[in-house]
């Protein structure tokens, strides 16, 4: 992927807090990060979460997150968590984000992967996605996303 590809684009200041032993931010935050431009991807799209996946009787349940690590961002940098669906299944979702120092947009800082499923919120059982959702992440995006159920 590439900056350009992203529609999405929140930007976030690295936190003392945030920041290790080693002078970086600590390898578990970057989650959090993604976590962050997840719930700004919801509400870019026209949705607010958790209350209207809840008028849809639907709610989300992360069933893979990876990441990888390219440089550490360290206290202070001006960052931007970049997110778009990159595949659209039946009842999943394949998130893709990167991370980027504000000043330094050609090489991202981390890729990660993030695939949820879209399930009943009582029965915590897979269901298919609401065509008003998959319409509003059609129209959101820039590349549209693969549209089949077989995760990468």
């Amino acid at each position: 992927m590439a900056f350009a590809d992203y529609r999405l684009r929140v930007p976030l200041r690295v936190r003392w807090a945030e920041v290790d032993m080693q002078g970086v931010v600590f390898n578990g935050h970057y989650l959090t990060y993604c976590d962050v431009a997840v719930t700004e991807y919801w509400r870019a799209i026209g949705l607010r979460y958790p209350q209207d996946m809840a008028a849809f009787g639907t709610d989300t349940f992360v069933r893979k997150a990876t990441i990888e690590y390219f440089a550490g961002a360290v206290y202070d940098d001006e960052l931007f968590i970049c997110a778009r669906t990159a595949q659209l299944g039946r009842s999943s979702l394949r998130f893709v984000l990167e991370l980027f120092r504000q000043s330094e947009t050609d090489r991202p800082l981390i890729g990660a992967e993030l695939i949820y499923v879209n399930a009943d919120p009582v029965q915590k059982k897979s269901q298919p996605w609401p065509e008003k959702i998959r319409a509003l992440i059609r129209a959101y995006e820039a590349i549209p996303p693969l549209e089949n159920d077989a995760p990468r």
